[in-house]
């Protein structure tokens, strides 16, 4: 019941935060005329974008699968490891800084005898890459496309370099976890034995059991990881081109308007800028700062009143398409476990 209402307070929050975001966004506008050049986009551009969607959940599937693998999960098929991805994705997609999604991965590995610390593991990894990706995109933009920073994000680049910070700081601390081990171990029992004597919980002697048992199995799959170093570079460049393939949407809406004075990488580039700016942030995938960046961001680019149109386009299939789909599928899942039940 705990669970479902919380569930029920997050729908309500991420649904009124995305009204505020309706209103704040378009309070003013002529919404006839931006629905009219967005009807006026060529079919197969939505298309596109629907593929893009999917090939960028997928990816993630594909990265839990491969590491499954190497763990000796054998027993899970990809089809689950889709469900797992989409799962995923729904739930940080509705709580605030992405906190709902791995929990609920890790509830559905674990109905497909998925060890709890094992999941962890992996999803950690994929969390690092994930991060770790946009930190590396980062340096590459301010490197190589500094202009782009000096000539679009001048007035909003506090939020790119306090994103920076903030996702190298998460990388770091992950990355001590999963390679120290022995560290995470003596990290979550004094937590635990600290919540005991300020009698936050109960003193169970089996519950600490469990916990370091379960610690030894994360061990165990922490080191089974550092030994496939080569297959976690593999995994950073299905991660990378996952991130390139959703930033591209941005482009996809870029040309289906029309435009073509910019290149690909730029325009990649400046989407890349506005999601390592609101990762870290804490409300439910950045709603109303990234569509508050993206009109900061945008507005020399999409000119003669396509600026709102290629916002809620982008933003449109990048990330409410990306909950609907996703919904769907986490209410594909959740009766597929009750019928088996």
């Amino acid at each position: 019941m705990k669970n479902k209402k919380k569930v029920i307070g997050n729908a309500v929050f991420f649904i009124a935060l995305f009204g505020l975001t309706a209103y704040a966004v378009l309070k003013g506008k002529e919404v006839s005329e931006i629905l009219t050049v967005m009807k006026s986009v060529n079919p197969l551009y939505y298309i596109a974008g629907f593929i893009f969607i999917n090939v960028f959940v997928c990816s993630e599937s594909y990265i839990i699968y491969r590491f499954l693998r190497v763990l000796h999960y054998d027993h899970v098929p990809k089809k689950n490891c889709v469900k797992y991805s989409f799962v995923g994705f729904f739930f940080s997609c509705i709580t605030p800084s992405a906190s709902g999604g791995q929990p609920m991965q890790l509830y559905y590995m674990n109905r497909d005898k998925v060890d709890v610390s094992v999941g962890t593991v992996i999803l950690m990894i994929v969390t690092i890459l994930y991060k770790f990706v946009l930190v590396f995109l980062g340096a590459l933009i301010f490197i190589f496309r500094h202009f782009l920073i000096t000539d679009y994000i001048r007035n909003v680049s506090f939020f790119f370099y306090l994103g920076m910070v903030l996702n190298i700081a998460c990388v770091t601390i992950m990355l001590v976890l999963v390679f120290e081990p022995t560290l995470a171990s003596k990290i979550v029992i004094a937590l635990m034995r600290g919540l005991e004597k300020i009698h936050a919980v109960k003193k169970k002697e089996e519950r600490m059991k469990k916990i370091e048992e379960s610690m030894v199995k994360y061990h165990q799959a922490a080191s089974v990881i550092q030994v496939h170093k080569m297959m976690v570079f593999r995994m950073f460049l299905v991660t990378l081109f996952q991130r390139i393939v959703h930033f591209s949407i941005t482009y996809l809406v870029y040309r289906a308007l029309g435009l073509h004075a910019l290149g690909f990488v730029d325009v990649v580039a400046l989407q890349c800028v506005i999601s390592i700016a609101v990762d870290m942030l804490p409300l439910p995938g950045g709603m109303g700062i990234s569509e508050g960046l993206f009109l900061n961001i945008f507005r020399k680019i999409f000119t003669g009143g396509l600026l709102y149109p290629a916002m809620l386009l982008s933003r449109g299939i990048s990330y409410y398409a990306l909950v609907l789909i996703s919904a769907v599928m986490t209410c594909v899942a959740h009766i597929t476990i009750k019928r088996k039940e």
